[in-house]
C-alpha cells in the first residue's frame, strides 16, 4: 500500500482554487485581455493545463527512471497556437481537473522509493518527484494571483 510522502491535497485543490477565481465571470470578461502581449484569464486557465500535461509527462518519466531530460515548454507558442482565447473556461478547466484526478490516483499508489526518484529539467536541475508536485502546485498560485490582476485591470478598464 502506497505512503504519501507529501499531502497532495494542496494539488488536488488547485482546480477547486481555479474555478473560485473564475466565480461569476462573464465571457467577456473571460477573454478579455489588457493589450496583445498579455494573456487573458481563459488563456491563463489554457497555460495550466496545459502545464499539467506536461508534469503528468515528468511524473511518469521520473517514476519510470528514465534518464530522458524532463521537458519543457514554449508556454506563450502553446497558448496562442491553441487558440486558446476561443475554448470555454469550464471545459478547460475540466481538462484539468481529468489531469488532476488521473495524477492523483497514480501518486497514490506510489511507494516512499517512488517519491525519491528523481529527473533532470531542461535547466540541468535535479528534481524529485516531491519537487514536481510541489512546484506545480505553487505555480498554480502564482497563476491564481495573475488572473486577480486581470480581473482588476479589467475593472479600472471599464471605468
Amino acid at each position: 500500500m502506497s505512503q504519501l510522502v507529501i499531502d497532495i491535497g494542496p494539488y488536488i485543490d488547485t482546480n477547486k482554487q481555479l474555478r473560485a477565481a473564475i466565480d461569476g465571470l462573464t465571457d467577456e470578461q473571460l477573454t478579455w485581455k489588457e493589450n496583445a502581449d498579455k494573456w487573458s484569464v481563459t488563456e491563463v486557465l489554457s497555460h495550466l493545463t496545459d502545464h499539467n500535461i506536461v508534469v503528468s509527462f515528468r511524473i511518469r518519466e521520473i517514476i519510470s527512471g528514465s534518464t530522458v531530460q524532463l521537458p519543457a515548454f514554449v508556454q506563450d507558442a502553446w497558448v496562442s497556437s491553441a487558440k486558446a482565447n476561443e475554448g470555454a473556461a469550464v471545459d478547460i478547466l475540466d481538462a484539468f481537473q481529468a489531469l488532476l484526478t488521473y495524477n492523483s490516483l497514480l501518486l497514490r499508489r506510489l511507494s516512499p522509493q517512488d517519491w525519491e526518484k528523481t529527473g533532470v529539467n531542461f535547466k540541468g536541475q535535479t528534481l524529485a518527484l516531491t519537487d514536481v508536485v510541489q512546484s506545480f502546485t505553487s505555480h498554480v498560485q502564482v497563476h491564481i494571483a495573475q488572473i486577480e490582476r486581470i480581473k482588476k485591470a479589467k475593472q479600472t478598464a471599464d471605468h
